[in-house]
């Protein structure tokens, strides 16, 4: 697989894990960091800081698995 198409499904896996996370903890949220249709508000920010952190659990599991894959 070519190096584009491997950031274009971390990109993909990424953003589909961070707004599945999201919405899934949108009930649970308050008021002000649920996001409303149609409006830059305080839920895009935690909707983005979601994506980011799938990014990093991403990142790091390949590092990780380069890592191990060095080793042996």
């Amino acid at each position: 697989m070519t190096p584009k198409a491997t950031r274009w499904i971390k990109s993909l896996c990424t953003v589909l894990m961070g707004f599945a996370f999201y919405y899934s903890l949108m009930p649970y949220l308050p008021p002000g960091a649920r996001h409303r249709p149609l409006t830059l508000d305080l839920g895009v920010v935690v909707a983005a800081w979601c994506c980011l952190c799938m990014y990093g659990i991403i990142e790091t599991g390949a590092f990780l698995i380069r890592r191990l894959r060095t080793r042996k």
